[in-house]
């Protein structure tokens, strides 16, 4: 399936980075944005390496304003009507929590980064989204009630279920333009967020994330799957 023209959030460094750079090895048209574009030097310097095949645009997921703005800018950096794959993958990791000392600031803003915004970001996105692409949602393991055995980083964990279910309503809502809408788990990657002791490099996860992806099939929409394709537990 040809997916040439893709959207990814978070993509100013780790994982979303790497996404970027590897549509880009695959010939895709890309949008990539982040909140500070000025700052986002390696994202940058590959738009530089590939004019006109990626436009780095600013967006904070959380932000209503930011996803109308960056919905309204579309048109004017690509001439081309249908997304064909939407990755959401900005997230925020408040580390260190404990029980009894959990803020209702970071679930907040967990909620808001984590669930909400790629939700209504592809709400927004929907009138784009070409017949037959994917929405793919940068999920975790962490989101996992089945797997949940401790109490380990609450606010994340929580934004990340929520992240889950609306998964499971984007698909049933975009069925009928035949969008597939996944929950991909990327693995324990050596990011900021996942620390140098993890297992996956980012080059690994999201070669992995992007086969899972060109394997989808409508059948899979609302499913929850790691960077092997493997099924995991809601």
């Amino acid at each position: 399936m040809d997916r040439k023209h893709c959207l990814v959030t978070g993509a100013n460094r780790g994982l979303g980075l790497e996404l970027v750079r590897q549509l880009l090895g695959r010939h895709c048209h890309v949008v990539a944005t982040c909140r500070q574009p000025g700052k986002a030097t390696a994202l940058n310097t590959l738009a530089g390496e590939h004019p006109g095949r990626l436009h780095v645009l600013p967006l904070d997921v959380a932000d209503p304003r930011s996803r109308a703005e960056l919905v309204r800018e579309l048109p004017l950096v690509t001439d081309e009507e249908s997304l064909h794959l939407l990755i959401n993958n900005a997230g925020v990791l408040r580390g260190a929590e404990r029980f009894g000392q959990v803020v209702p600031a970071d679930l907040d803003a967990s909620f808001h980064t984590n669930a909400a915004g790629p939700f209504l970001l592809t709400q927004a996105l929907a009138p784009r989204l070409a017949e037959g692409g994917v929405v793919a949602n940068i999920s975790s393991e962490v989101g996992s009630i089945g797997l949940r055995q401790e109490f380990r980083t609450p606010s994340y964990a929580i934004g990340k279920a929520a992240q889950n279910m609306a998964t499971s309503l984007l698909a049933q809502a975009l069925s009928t333009r035949h969008v597939t809408v996944v929950a991909l788990h990327p693995g324990w990657v050596r990011t900021d967020m996942g620390g140098q002791n993890a297992a996956l490099s980012v080059e690994e996860s999201a070669a992995g994330l992007l086969h899972v992806i060109d394997r989808l099939t409508p059948d899979d929409s609302g499913s929850f799957l790691d960077w092997q394709g493997q099924s995991l537990p809601w």
